[in-house]
This record gives C-alpha cells, sequence and structure tokens, in this order.
C-alpha cells in the first residue's frame, strides 16, 4: 500500500523539481528574493524525494554492479554532493529568506561556489533525468516513420541546447573560469526559461543515449531490461 501512495507522489514530486529547476536557473527572471524562496522550495521538494526514494541508499551495499548501475550511482552520488553544495553556498549569502545564515561561509567562496555547482546541479539533474526515460517511455512502440522523424527532431533539440550550453557560457562557470554570473536582464523571461530547458534537453538526452549504447553492449548483463 505504502509503495502504490508513493508511486502516485513521485512523478507529482518529479515534475514540481524540473519546475523548480528551471525556475532556479532563470535568475534575471525571478531576481533575488524570489530566487531565495525558490532555492529553499527546493530543497524541501529534494527531501521529499529521497525519502521516497529511500530504498536506493538501503541497496547501495547490495546485489552487483552492473555498467548502468555504476553510471547511475555515480551521477546520483555527485547529483547530491552539487545540490547540498549549492543549498549551502546559497544559504550563506541569503539576504531575504534566510538572512541570519548569512556569512555561514566566506562570501567571496560562497558565491563562486554556489554559481559553479548550481550549473552542475543543473547538468547532472539534467543527465539524471535522461538515464530513467528509456525505462519511462518503454511501453511507448511508435512505427518506424514515426520513431525516424522523432529521432530527428530530438536530435535538433539536443544541438539547439548544446549551442546554448556553449554560447551562455555555462563551461566558464562549471571549472571556474567565470566567477561571477552574467546575465542579460533585457533578455525575454520566455526566451531565458526556452534556452535553459533546451540545455536541459540536451542532457537528458545525453544521458538517454548513455542507457542505449550500455543496452547495445550487452542488455541484461549491463542490468537493463
Amino acid at each position: 500500500m505504502a509503495d502504490t501512495k508513493n508511486n502516485r507522489i513521485r512523478p507529482a514530486v518529479d515534475i514540481s523539481m524540473t519546475a523548480l529547476l528551471l525556475c532556479l536557473m532563470a535568475y534575471q527572471v525571478t531576481g533575488e528574493a524570489l530566487h531565495e524562496w525558490l532555492g529553499i522550495s527546493m530543497t524541501v521538494v529534494l527531501i521529499v524525494h529521497n525519502i521516497l526514494n529511500r530504498k536506493w541508499y538501503s541497496s547501495l551495499f547490495k546485489g552487483r554492479y552492473t555498467a548502468y548501475r555504476v553510471v547511475s550511482t555515480v551521477v546520483n552520488t555527485l547529483l547530491l554532493a552539487s545540490i547540498a553544495l549549492t543549498a549551502v553556498c546559497g544559504i550563506s549569502m541569503s539576504s531575504h529568506a534566510m538572512p541570519f545564515m548569512y556569512g555561514l561561509l566566506p562570501i567571496t567562496f560562497a558565491r563562486q561556489f554556489h554559481l559553479s555547482m548550481s550549473f552542475w546541479s543543473f547538468i547532472l539533474m539534467g543527465y539524471h533525468l535522461g538515464l530513467h526515460l528509456p525505462a519511462m517511455t518503454a511501453k511507448v512502440k511508435p512505427s518506424q516513420a514515426v520513431k525516424t522523424v522523432l529521432n530527428v527532431i530530438f536530435l535538433c533539440m539536443a544541438g539547439s541546447g548544446l549551442c546554448f550550453f556553449l554560447r551562455n557560457g555555462i563551461p566558464g562557470y562549471i571549472f571556474f573560469r567565470t566567477h561571477f554570473a552574467m546575465f542579460d536582464y533585457d533578455k525575454a523571461a520566455v526566451i531565458v526559461f526556452l534556452e535553459n530547458l533546451s540545455v536541459l534537453f540536451f542532457f537528458a538526452f545525453t544521458g538517454a543515449n548513455t542507457v542505449r549504447l550500455i543496452k547495445a553492449a550487452g542488455g541484461k548483463e549491463n542490468g537493463i531490461k
């Protein structure tokens, strides 16, 4: 009964996380105060997500580690670490939601790590979603013609995501080469969200194709049904 209830809650939690993530990456649209409250909301939803998936933690040291399981475990661990660092550094700079925590960490350190880890969280979240997409869409059986059209569309969308990833200077943030966020406050909100969604899709696309490569190398042996 509990598992059935959790399975009903999970989709709503996952959709909420994705929506909050896109809002958090649109700082120039939301502004500082709302950004902080969105960050707190994201932290709460992530805690709920981890409670719903607590069995994953208890199974970490059980069973055989297939190629898929290794990739998934590494991505999940890095995602948890990057989100935790993003949250702690964000709290240390809070001026609105939690001003009493301001200065918990040195501000210069907190600013640089918050900026870098937020983009790492964004990237890893997209990749994490992609790793689960093939299983989520396994029951969808389109015709070969439809599959071909969809593959072309998805490839174009992923390509545009890669272009925005590079054009918006995200590599500079994740590798600590750019220490201050460069936001275009004149850019329309819908464009900001579409660009961020496109980048997220690129990494989800990469994650999904990682699963396909592992499956092609030996599906069942690598932990993919």
